[in-house]
């Protein structure tokens, strides 16, 4: 069972829910120490009070904020708890909108929102039901680690997350970063929605999204462990520039039907045409090219002299 990372209430209207709060996700990256190389001793980071050159434990270190260069303002935690803010022990819903509208790149971390105790059993399971049934999402404020915060709740698996969300000044115009201007024809954007289509499933379950940098790294750990060679890291592939966008995304569905066991022939893509090509022919066109072709068949050729 997660530890519980806050206590307080989900305050909907005038509905309270006494919640804790736990972490919705693990981390399972392999972890690293410092040492020093020439006896493998370890190496730790030690706090000094630059006034009294010394070393200082836990208990006589706070927080503070520089209000000049010679004057510092102490906070301390029960200070910070206490906040004269309503989201210091809620979490207030402001507004409710369409899941669709929420920019994903506002999404952080997210959290698993517990039911307190018999007393928040049934407004939790309420808030719950209708945020299912509306298929919208409640954005929220609330007050963690001396700063506020907004929240996102949505419902997964009959439990209430919290997303934490950023705020809109914290998001960064990405204008800057567009690519100079280009022409694309409609066949490449055809032969990229069917690239789409090859490469589209259901879920995200399966070999391709399990964390092979973790794998690798323990191998490595495992062959140093047992005095074996190491692994032998594959020859990268070398990155190909892109001259035929057509024939890259033709390459690229082939590709992928192959790796999910299809019928590699390409069908659905259009034929890459030249630039100089005349245009289609009309039917009535096409027609008169059909019996010309004919008559000039049913034409003995002449012989040479």
């Amino acid at each position: 069972m997660p530890r519980t990372i806050w206590s307080g209430a989900i305050s909907f209207g005038l509905v309270t829910v006494p919640i804790n709060v736990v972490s919705a996700t693990e981390d399972h990256s392999v972890r690293f120490h410092q040492y020093h190389l020439a006896d493998m001793g370890r190496v730790r980071v030690r706090k000094f009070c630059e006034t009294e050159d010394r070393e200082v434990a836990g208990d006589e270190i706070g927080k503070g904020y520089q209000l000049t260069k010679e004057r510092v303002i102490p906070i301390s935690d029960d200070e910070l708890s206490n906040l004269p803010l309503p989201t210091a022990k809620a979490i207030e819903i402001e507004a409710f909108v369409p899941w669709a509208s929420v920019d994903p790149l506002r999404i952080g971390e997210g959290y698993y929102l517990q039911p307190s105790g018999q007393v928040a059993a049934k407004p939790y399971k309420l808030l719950r039901q209708a945020l299912a049934r509306s298929a919208k999402v409640a954005v929220a404020k609330y007050a963690w680690s001396g700063r506020e915060r907004l929240g996102l709740l949505r419902v997964r698996d009959d439990v209430i997350v919290l997303h934490a969300m950023r705020w809109p000044d914290e998001i960064r115009d990405p204008s800057e970063l567009l690519p100079p201007a280009v022409e694309l024809s409609e066949d490449e954007i055809d032969g990229a929605l069917a690239l789409m289509d090859t490469m589209s499933r259901e879920d995200l379950e399966g070999e391709e999204f399990r964390d092979t940098y973790t794998e690798a790294l323990q191998e490595i750990i495992e062959a140093k462990r047992e005095h074996h060679e190491l692994p032998e890291a594959p020859e990268p592939a070398e990155p190909g520039r892109v001259v035929d966008l057509m024939a890259a995304l033709q390459e690229s569905v082939q590709k992928a039907k192959a790796s999910r066991g299809e019928d590699a022939d390409v069908h659905d893509l259009p034929k890459t045409q030249d630039k100089t090509a005349k245009k289609t022919p009309s039917k009535r066109q096409a027609g008169t090219r059909k019996k010309t072709a004919a008559k000039a068949a049913d034409r003995k050729p002449r012989r040479s002299a």
